[in-house]
């Protein structure tokens, strides 16, 4: 039997596969099918999830984190997954701080102190950051660099910032009742569609300023939709709230509040270099035991699911916070 788990970090799920476990690796092939099948919200297990995380080994680093999209479609990052991973390979080796390679970089990562009782939480880098429109990228826009910068093409009003950290990500800072309105979806639709601005699609996310270093951001997800968090779009808001508002800087702890739940974020910068670090939850819901037949045909066909009961102390954990908004899905 193949063990997979069901893992989340602020409600945004996975599925993590550790292929050094299996005899043989799935193909990538047999991973995108595999993947658009068992995170699909209605005929998925489990109710579906955002993505599947795949484990494989990496040279210098405790493991390889590669992060499919429900649709099949490969992202750079996922920092919300990336803690999750940090986990299970901190448990699997013993470590409590090390690296995780990821598609475009080595990144650091390590335990944290737990948010509430049966709540853990790892700390993990946001990073490389950039502005460049060939890293986002964008076109036609009338500009090199986006930052809190009305983009007429896309909306008249709304003042945008986009970076790549390094997937890639527009951000607005908008009034609260807009965090509910139908605008992010009609330009996070309309941006992942095919388009002449950001002809590789974006993540879109409207972020509200609660207080100082406090935040509330909803995004809308190339490859998913709207997700309950994004964990690099909570970053890389974070960066764009340290470069444009008086009420946080650099080097300084920040609330992101979500629908799914909070994370804590510090962004840095030295000698023009940004990175960011994301705190949070850890939390796996479930263990599944797959056959290994099935899981070689890219299926999960009598699948065996045990609960882990970490569900109901996140929700919890949840439930007293300050800041809620009516989960996305």
């Amino acid at each position: 039997m193949a063990e997979l788990r069901k893992v989340h970090g602020s409600e945004n799920s996975f599925f993590l596969l550790d292929q050094t476990t299996l005899a043989q690796p799935l193909p990538a092939a047999m991973l995108k099918a595999f993947t658009q099948r068992i995170t699909d919200r209605q005929t998925g297990l489990l109710g579906g999830a955002d993505g599947v995380l795949v484990v494989d080994d990496a040279p210098g680093a405790a493991g390889r984190m590669t992060v499919i999209n429900a649709d099949g479609t490969y992202a750079k990052m996922c920092g919300n997954g990336l803690r999750t991973v940090a986990r299970y390979l901190g448990e699997k080796t013993g470590q409590t701080q090390f690296t995780v390679q990821t598609a475009e970089a080595k990144l650091s990562v390590h335990r944290e102190a737990d948010l509430a009782p049966q709540v853990p939480a790892y700390s993990v880098e946001i990073s490389p950051v950039s502005f460049e429109p060939t890293a986002l990228p964008f076109a036609e826009l009338n500009t090199t660099k986006i930052i809190n910068q009305v983009l007429p093409a896309i909306d008249p009003a709304l003042h945008f910032t986009a970076v790549a950290v390094p997937n890639p990500h527009l951000i607005a800072f908008v009034p609260e009742a807009e965090l509910n309105g139908t605008k992010i979806g009609t330009i996070g639709q309309r941006l992942n569609a095919p388009n002449p601005y950001f002809p590789e699609g974006v993540n879109v996310t409207f972020a509200t300023i609660e207080a100082p270093h406090t935040l509330f951001a909803r995004t809308y997800e190339r490859g998913v939709g709207f997700t309950n968090a994004c964990g690099t779009g909570m970053a890389a808001t974070s960066l764009a709230f340290a470069l444009t508002s008086d009420q946080t800087d650099f080097d300084q702890l920040n609330s992101v509040y979500n629908p799914g739940g909070m994370v804590q974020t510090v962004v840095h910068e030295a000698n023009g270099t940004y990175w960011i670090e994301l705190i949070g939850n850890a939390t796996v819901t479930d263990l599944i035991d797959v056959p290994d037949a099935a899981l070689a045909a890219g299926e999960f066909t009598g699948a065996q699911v045990a609960s882990t009961g970490e569900e109901a102390a996140y929700q919890a954990f949840v439930k007293q916070l300050p800041y809620r908004l009516v989960a996305t899905r």
